[in-house]
């Protein structure tokens, strides 16, 4: 692809995931107008805090997209300056280079993406990569090379919720964790386990994961060998999106802030897999994350 734009098509919608109208004008561009109509505010907020055109990814453009909606379609596509809306996923083949399948709704993942994959294109598969063990596999045996699916919750690129050389040094080795995060546990508790898990390599096996549940809150408690994670997914009820890290001789807490950053960083590191061929995200990560998942919805 040197040279040239990477060409993309977007898959969307899913119940309450803007994901179309956000990454999409993370490589095009938008119309502000249309923009502001966008059903998700917080969309079009960020936007309009950046500096356009250097905000946008510059070796990339969605070209192509298909929802369930043709009106929805119609609508992100003049939002965000997409040439072409497709009546079926699949016309998109022969036209794009790769998909972002930009939608949570995993249970619909594995039949979604498998045309994609039987074709040889690259797919960036939305959080979270599956429900299931099994899904995640079925995925996986259908790639036609191994870096043909990329998957991954965008706060992994979070810079907000690392820890820095300088944290590390001063709150020691790191046995507890505490996280929380709204919503649900199926579309939600992905975003703080992926950057608990991405940044604490001695972490060992996973162990061992335990839920309570009461209506729309969740807490769980999860497992390995050297750590422990208590992760809450609060529903309606207001918490900030927040990792605590407890270390040997102190604690730090990361605040998430900056969605467009992260959202702009993974289609960066998507489109950099594209372009190598080369696993960027350790797969055994990927399943453990999925492991978790599922074991925390029984």
């Amino acid at each position: 692809m040197q040279g040239k734009k990477l060409r993309l098509g977007i898959i969307g919608m899913s119940e309450g995931n803007g994901h179309p109208y956000s990454w999409a004008a993370i490589c095009n561009g938008y119309d502000k107008s249309k923009m502001d109509e966008c059903p998700f505010p917080a969309i079009p907020d960020y936007l309009a805090k950046q500096v356009w055109p250097h905000a946008q990814i510059p070796n990339a453009i969605v070209t192509h997209i298909w929802t369930q909606d043709l009106t929805v379609s119609k609508h992100v596509a003049a939002s965000a300056k997409i040439e072409t809306v497709v009546l079926n996923p699949e016309e998109m083949i022969e036209s794009v280079d790769a998909i972002l399948l930009a939608r949570d709704d995993a249970e619909n993942h594995a039949d979604m993406v498998a045309p994609f994959l039987k074709a040889g294109l690259p797919v960036f598969v939305d959080k979270p990569f599956a429900l299931s063990h099994k899904d995640a596999s079925i995925m996986l045996e259908q790639q036609q090379y191994e870096a043909q699916i990329f998957t991954c919750s965008s706060l992994r690129y979070a810079s907000e919720l690392q820890l820095t050389r300088e944290d590390r040094a001063m709150i020691g080795d790191i046995h507890w964790v505490e996280a929380s995060v709204m919503k649900k546990w199926d579309t939600y508790a992905v975003h703080i386990l992926e950057p608990i898990i991405a940044q604490l390599e001695n972490r060992g096996t996973l162990k061992h994961v335990q839920t309570t549940k009461a209506e729309e809150v969740q807490l769980t408690l999860v497992k390995w060998e050297n750590l422990m994670a208590y992760v809450k997914v609060t529903g309606k009820y207001p918490v900030p999106l927040a990792i605590t890290f407890f270390g040997s001789k102190g604690s730090i807490t990361k605040l998430f802030a900056d969605s467009f950053s992260c959202f702009k960083a993974s289609i960066q590191k998507f489109i950099e897999q594209v372009e190598t061929k080369k696993q960027l995200i350790p797969r055994h990560e990927t399943m453990e994350i999925v492991d978790i998942i599922e074991w925390g919805r029984k």
